[in-house]
């Protein structure tokens, strides 16, 4: 297997909306490039990049993979994403170990929100971001409404670096803008061949055009040839070339090309312009990582001779292999079977079997130079978003900032016995996504799981039974509700007991108030003349909370509310500490039913985007989930709703928003407050609650 030195290296992520061509477009290009052997499809469930069973039954990408392509002796690595906001992790992973984006838009859905989620993440990570409209043989496709969608809506920087000639099923060529000439595909083909001929008489002022556009775009980025433009002297290929990829590197200039994935159409054109126009890793600005340790930052030296920096940015557990690493070099260089350092985790790895993937495959590799991307299987202790280095220079790199979890949803398993399994496979999974969270609740007994949708964790439920065996099914989490007092009361609580020998006796009074909403609890003494021992009212105390623990109304803890201790009685000889504690559990039975207990439920603080043509129905849906609507914005181009919405409201709201809006909402929330649950409300809870208990004291 050839290996490339930094300098021939490209490190490109494939993103943007689910089903615009990304898969489609990696598999061509790897093809086409002659690295790949089989140009496959994703309807037929051959396509390069999306191999595992849930991506052939779904025919769209759930996972990271990664493909390579070597063209005009450079090899690049291509990071296809998943374009489903549900699967976005992998996403940000992609772009994090990328050194560009190449942002796919379909010329017949234009831009879409996986687009302006992907241009997003893009921009919000620095790097270079250049654009590929596919699809253009497809009926409707639409060039010139797209590249105006993109710079409307994304950015005025794009610009258009080849131009179509037909559209839809009349698409048969590219107008190359630098070279002025037309590459006009030969039919049949099934690797992009093409012969080179002058521009149609009828394409020339549409050439023009574009083609003045690009000069200016460039011409602007470099004062000498903005100086040599407006003299009228000529610039040469090589001269827009170089320009526009420092252009590119800046941020300045976003480059647009298109084409034909399917019939491999701008393939070839595609391969040279990010072999041309994409930095290579060793022209890439300089990497700021921590010594670990100490707030020191440790600029990387993006050499093979530098100390070794790398970073997982993806973990794969698969069966008979186990995890299987993903990692980014970003200083050094790694040969097969060296040693690295977890520094951390305090732990050394060595990597055997150092090797490159292509698709599901991995080809062992001798040796990876700065800027590449590699796959290793079996270390110990190493994890997604871990930093590997040496013991001489351990440093960290920054996190890649994944997302919190946006759905909640509870996981059972359907056989007794395999509760444990339910739990190791959680944790894998956890590993491969880390979107994907879990936890076991105490409090309402049950294992949540948290993603980024309802779709999300439904994949992650068939991958639990596909890779470990585990049959669960996904349920209603409960709500942890609260209670707490909207009056005053007071009164007691006496412990009394003989049986022969020293008794039991104890003897409170005591007094319950609420407090303000989030006061939690207070406890104060107000004993006077020593009627109750000092050295008792702690037990009296002790057992108020633990009375409180269990409720009053249905069964859920009391928060909010104040208890004085203020009068009592004790024996010289049969009170004690847990005579006391029972006297206070007494007290708060028998005072908290005249206090006027009420139910409360977390509310959330909600913001919603959607297309303002679906405004209404999603501030209706809203309103109909007992949600308070604090108001609406315009977010670009969507709206953003704000309102407050019960939790148990809650309960698959991303599959009603995306039915809504079709795949263009999106919502994100945080815990807000507890809040009354209205009357009607709380006697249907206290009656599912006594059900609830009462099944779990028959188990």
């Amino acid at each position: 297997m050839k290996v490339f030195t930094g300098d021939k290296i490209r490190n490109v992520a494939v993103v943007g909306h689910g089903a615009s061509g990304k898969t489609t477009l990696v598999d061509a290009l790897a093809f086409v490039a002659g690295s790949s052997s089989r140009h496959g499809s994703v309807q037929q469930g051959t396509a390069l990049t999306d191999y595992t069973p849930d991506e052939i039954e779904r025919q769209y990408s759930i996972n990271l993979a990664l493909a390579h392509a070597e063209w005009n002796d450079v090899k690049i690595n291509l990071i296809d994403t998943p374009g489903y906001l549900d699967f976005v992790g992998d996403a940000l992973a992609g772009i994090a170990a990328a050194d560009a984006a190449l942002i796919v838009v379909s010329a017949t859905s234009g831009v879409e929100v996986g687009t302006e989620k992907a241009w997003e993440y893009a921009t919000d990570r620095g790097i270079p971001r250049l654009f590929f409209l596919s699809q253009v043989d497809k009926e409707n496709a639409d060039f010139e409404k797209v590249f105006a969608d993109v710079k409307e809506h994304l950015t005025p920087k794009v610009v258009p670096i080849e131009i179509p000639v037909g559209e839809g099923p009349e698409f048969r060529g590219i107008i190359n803008l630098f070279s002025r000439k037309c590459h006009m595909y030969r039919k049949g083909t099934k690797t992009g061949e093409y012969d080179e001929v002058d521009i149609p008489e009828e394409y020339k002022d549409r050439f023009e055009r574009y083609s003045q556009e690009l000069l200016e775009t460039i011409a602007t980025t470099d004062d000498d040839l903005l100086e040599r433009y407006l003299g009228g002297e000529e610039i040469t290929r090589e001269e827009a070339i170089e320009a526009m990829k420092q252009g590119v590197a800046a941020g300045e200039i976003c480059p647009l090309l298109c084409g034909s994935a399917t019939q491999t159409y701008g393939m070839r054109a595609l391969l040279s312009k990010l072999t041309e126009l994409v930095p290579a890793p060793t022209e890439r600005s300089v990497v700021v990582a921590e010594r670990w340790g100490s707030p020191e930052p440790v600029e990387l030296d993006a050499t093979d001779d530098a100390p070794l920096v790398a970073q997982v940015f993806k973990t794969v557990s698969e069966p008979h292999v186990g995890d299987v690493t993903f990692f980014r070099i970003y200083s050094g260089s790694l040969s097969n079977g060296a040693e690295v350092y977890n520094a951390p985790r305090g732990s050394t790895e060595k990597l055997n079997h150092l090797s490159i993937a292509q698709g599901k495959d991995r080809t062992e590799v001798p040796k990876l130079h700065v800027g590449d991307i590699g796959v290793v299987a079996k270390l110990k202790d190493t994890h997604t978003n871990d930093t590997l280095s040496t013991e001489t220079l351990p440093v960290v790199l920054p996190k890649i900032p994944f997302p919190e979890p946006l759905t909640v949803l509870s996981v059972e398993v359907k056989q007794r016995g395999e509760e444990e399994k339910l739990s190791t496979g959680l944790q894998k999974l956890h590993e491969e996504d880390p979107t994907f969270t879990h936890q076991f609740n105490a409090e309402l007994r049950q294992t949540l799981i948290g993603g980024r949708g309802e779709r999300h964790l439904e994949v992650i439920l068939g991958r639990m039974e596909r890779k470990f065996g585990v049959h669960a099914e996904l349920g209603r989490p409960k709500v942890a509700y609260r209670e707490t007092f909207k009056g005053r009361a007071e009164g007691q609580g006496r412990h009394k007991k003989q049986t022969g020998g020293r008794g039991q006796f104890g003897d409170c009074w005591i007094r319950i108030a609420a407090l303000p909403r989030g006061s939690g609890y207070e406890f104060e003494d107000q004993i006077k003349g020593g009627v109750i021992p000092s050295k008792y009212i702690p037990a009296v105390d002790k057992g108020v909370q633990e009375a409180a623990a269990r409720g009053m109304i249905a069964g859920y803890p009391a928060v909010d509310f104040k208890v004085e201790c203020y009068d009592g009685s004790y024996h010289d000889v049969d009170s004690s500490e847990q005579s006391f504690k029972m006297a206070g559990i007494l007290a708060f039975r028998n005072v908290a039913p005249k206090a006027k207990p009420v139910l409360l439920e977390p509310i959330l603080e909600v913001e919603v985007w959607t297309p303002e043509d679906n405004l209404g129905e999603v501030m209706g849906d809203l309103s109909s989930r007992r949600g308070q609507i604090l108001g609406s914005e315009a977010d670009g181009r969507l709206t953003k709703v704000k309102a407050y919405v019960p939790e148990a409201e809650m309960y698959r709201y991303s599959t009603q928003l995306h039915s809504m809006t079709h795949g263009r909402g999106g919502f994100r929330w945080a815990f807000s407050s507890y809040q009354e649950v209205p009357p009607e409300l709380a006697d249907k809870i206290r009656e599912q609650r006594e059900k609830e208990l009462e099944e779990e004291n028959e188990r």
